[in-house]
């Protein structure tokens, strides 16, 4: 058994590799090894309202969004996305992006990202359905949120479309396209990290 989630963005090439670690106080962390091609976008602008996410580029040039202020992190530079705000990345170069991090705590957002991925990686067009996007993005709007469309338009028409999405079997069973019971997670490892 791989003692990591392995999650593949099929329409952008974004690889991310996660798993659950305590740290020394035993909280639990979120630990996150990825790649993206170059000049590929990685999510749109999005916020954890709970996780802080820290890392370093071991390879490549990560461009990024935080709040109103752009970075640009070279191979052996580090970023932080504190808990609360706005961010998005992208590889800004003309080499693969490799990068390391983690999200602190964990939360939800492995479960998140698997659902996310899944939903994208279903669609040939890389459209996602937005029956199957907006039931993910709903069931997690406590712990993430997705700025577009914004989250007033989405507390308006997300119920609405689930609504629909229901009445018409999309939800039923567990086969569907992220899936609560389809998206269990990265593996917790018995490792403590400093």
């Amino acid at each position: 058994m791989d003692d990591f989630l392995k999650l593949e963005n099929r329409h952008t090439g974004e690889i991310l590799r996660m798993r659950r670690v305590r740290d020394a106080e035993g909280q639990t962390v979120l630990t996150i090894d990825g790649s993206l091609p170059p000049r590929k976008n990685g999510p749109p602008p999005h916020v954890h309202f709970h996780q802080r996410e820290e890392g370093s580029v071991k390879a490549g040039t990560l461009g990024a969004r935080a709040g109103n202020e752009n970075i640009v992190v070279p191979a052996g530079g580090s970023a932080v996305f504190p808990a609360g705000v706005t961010h998005h990345w992208w590889n800004a170069g003309e080499d693969l992006l490799e990068f390391s991090g983690r999200a602190v705590p964990a939360g939800d957002l492995d479960r998140y990202l698997q659902a996310l991925f899944t939903v994208v990686n279903s669609s040939p067009s890389g459209r996602p359905s937005l029956f199957y996007l907006a039931h993910v993005l709903w069931r997690h709007r406590h712990t993430q949120v997705v700025m577009t469309p914004s989250p007033a338009i989405q507390r308006i028409m997300f119920p609405l479309v689930l609504l629909v999405g229901r009445f018409l079997g999309k939800y039923r069973g567990d086969g569907w396209p992220g899936s609560p019971e389809s998206c269990k997670g990265a593996p917790e490892v018995s490792t403590t990290i400093t």
